[in-house]
């Protein structure tokens, strides 16, 4: 094909590029930026030039036993974070985001000032006898008969006694949004491909 021949061919395909770029590629880009931010929870990490494993969330260090532990970092039953993510196509572009109040404390990291109320109080004290609290390890009545509490309980028991009014909870960054070495590559093969099916058809 000359140099004459292909420019006929563009220009013939002139109006479907157009419509590709501005209406189609937008949505095709958000569908993968999506699937990719998404399996950043799956794997643990932020793929970047390679996977960027997360700091473990203490509930997985901890040894629990409830159904909370078997749920990976920023996983739980509900997934909020991760079904959040969201895009929004326009005139050449797409908008990828996460609009969960919280989001852009796990993305970035931060230090997080709640204020003690009796409702977490009382979820403390729940989330304490969950774990295990209260209860003696050895038989009524001998020596060894003490309350052996596990660190998990003493750390929601230490959070139902406090006496402080606001707590300084440190969220280590999980990044999962944001520019990806992986992901650009994935949308200029789909943008070739789409080229492709549209000159050769």
């Amino acid at each position: 094909m000359t140099i004459k021949e292909f420019n006929r061919l563009i220009k013939s395909k002139q109006r479907e590029l157009a419509d590709l770029m501005h209406r189609k590629m937008p949505v095709h880009a958000g569908r993968l930026a999506k699937n990719h931010y998404q399996d950043n929870f799956r794997k643990g990490g932020y793929v970047n030039g390679g996977l960027h494993k997360w700091p473990k969330s203490r509930r997985l260090s901890s040894g629990g036993k409830d159904a909370a532990s078997n749920y990976g970092t920023l996983l739980s039953s509900r997934n909020m974070l991760f079904g959040a993510i969201k895009y929004v196509p326009g005139d050449g572009k797409v908008k990828v985001s996460n609009d969960l109040v919280y989001a852009p404390a796990h993305n970035w990291g931060d230090t997080l000032h709640p204020t003690v109320t009796p409702k977490m109080r009382s979820f403390a004290w729940a989330k304490y006898y969950q774990s295990g609290g209260g209860q003696k390890n050895a038989t009524e009545g001998t020596k060894s008969a003490k309350n052996e509490e596990s660190a998990e309980a003493l750390k929601w028991k230490k959070l139902a006694l406090t006496k402080k009014e606001k707590l300084d909870v440190k969220v280590p960054q999980r990044q999962f949004l944001g520019e990806s070495k992986e992901l650009t590559e994935k949308i200029a093969n789909k943008t070739e491909t789409e080229i492709r099916k549209i000159l050769n058809s």
